[in-house]
């Protein structure tokens, strides 16, 4: 049964409900790593045990994306993101209670997988938005993501700075978390599980029942992109700063510009990336960003001046960030009747980048050097913009799109 369209105004709350998620993900994060000096001083932990209690979110984080995508494609994206929306805000007071190591990284592993949920779950109804607009929006939502990691960093350090426990930061931000999530859950779209409009699911030869879906190497394809982006993203959060004060000699004050550079062209280039994505198209928007990352990450690492280094990652940030918005748009309109396993997919391809990232340049470095180390995320930066045909929109049919449908009208 054909549904009807959703009004502007309602459009326009619904972009704002996705926008809520978004920021509050990204709170939760920016709050947790702004108090982790504090969780371990109260722990007494080396450096060492640390590092395998934060271990508990990124398998949290793989282990939720495992789950979501098959939770969204039969139950939707709205029902299945605002549960663990709420829960997001509950979740990140729980290490900060946490007696030990164990009990830390079982904390930890909760807060990932919430998190890694989400993160699916959100994206995916974004993308339900954006075929609503009928025109790219997706880039603004993670450009929000990054403000709401810097509102829970710049908020949890204040807190710190007041000598107040991660306990009660955790609760003041969860509550804030709780608050935005209702908010969101009053305007956002609904979408039908696909799973209940598709066709008739394939039988298979033995005629047994149902053939399952899987994820097509397309979408896989759009995994391995993700990945490329985010071993880059991961390395620049860990090494840019180690390279401008141990190679290139700068300052400690001046390093740590290195990584502010690239946080805020990435968040400046994501705003701008949906305007960008209509006026250009997403390949070559994509090409042109892979490019912009690895020629220009390049040629200041080759340039060997803190001033370049500096400048080398602000251009890198600037090319990667339109890029990764477009790779999830690309996979969550491919096959809307599997946007969750597809997102889910690309998702956990992506994260484990990032985790691997700062690990493989890591022993590049003691090969090589550090400098000729981080010329492999300029070289994966042009490897994308070279794939980046595989962005390109498939054709289809219009009654091929997945159905909407609105929550009860509500007053702003």
């Amino acid at each position: 049964m054909a549904l009807s369209a959703p009004t502007r105004p309602a459009l326009v709350r619904a972009r704002v409900a996705v926008y809520g998620l978004f920021l509050l993900s990204g709170m939760a994060i920016g709050t947790w790593t702004s108090r982790i000096p504090a969780i371990k001083a109260d722990l007494r932990l080396s450096d060492g045990a640390l590092s395998l209690g934060l271990l508990g979110i990124a398998v949290g984080a793989i282990t939720g994306m495992q789950i979501v995508g098959r939770l969204v494609d039969r139950y939707g994206s709205y029902r299945t993101m605002l549960p663990v929306a709420l829960a997001q805000g509950v979740v990140l007071v729980l290490p900060a209670y946490a007696p030990n190591l164990v009990t830390l990284a079982f904390a930890l592993f909760v807060f990932g997988a919430v998190h890694g949920t989400l993160d699916v779950a959100m994206n995916a109804n974004a993308v339900v938005v954006e075929r609503a607009y009928g025109r790219p929006i997706l880039s603004s939502f993670h450009a929000v993501f990054s403000v709401g990691g810097f509102a829970g960093a710049s908020t949890g350090g204040l807190f710190a700075h007041a000598d107040v426990s991660p306990a009660l930061t955790f609760a003041s931000v969860g509550v804030v978390i709780l608050l935005v999530a209702l908010l969101s859950a009053r305007w956002a779209l609904r979408d039908a599980p696909p799973a209940r409009t598709a066709p008739a699911a394939p039988v298979t030869p033995s005629g047994s029942g149902p053939a399952r879906r899987r994820v097509s190497g397309g979408v896989l394809f759009l995994g391995v992109l993700a990945f490329c982006c985010l071993v880059g993203e991961g390395a620049s959060a860990d090494w840019g700063s180690v390279y401008l004060r141990d190679n290139l000699g700068s300052s400690p004050g001046f390093a740590a510009a290195a990584y502010a550079a690239f946080s805020i062209m990435m968040t400046a280039g994501r705003f701008a990336g949906d305007r960008l994505a209509a006026w250009l198209g997403p390949v070559t928007l994509v090409r042109c960003c892979g490019v912009l990352a690895g020629a220009g990450l390049a040629a200041g690492i080759l340039a060997d001046r803190p001033v370049a280094g500096v400048v080398a990652f602000g251009l890198f940030g600037a090319g990667l960030s339109c890029i990764i918005p477009q790779v999830f748009s690309a996979a969550g309109h491919r096959d809307p009747a599997q946007s969750g396993r597809a997102l889910a997919a690309v998702a956990s391809l992506g994260y484990t980048g990032f985790l691997t990232g700062p690990v493989l340049i890591g022993g590049l470095a003691e090969a090589v050097t550090l400098p000729h180390a981080l010329l492999v995320p300029a070289l994966l930066a042009l490897f994308v913009a070279l794939a980046a045909p595989a962005v390109r929109a498939p054709r289809r049919e219009p009654t091929d799109q997945a159905p909407v449908t609105l929550t009860p009208p509500q007053t702003p």
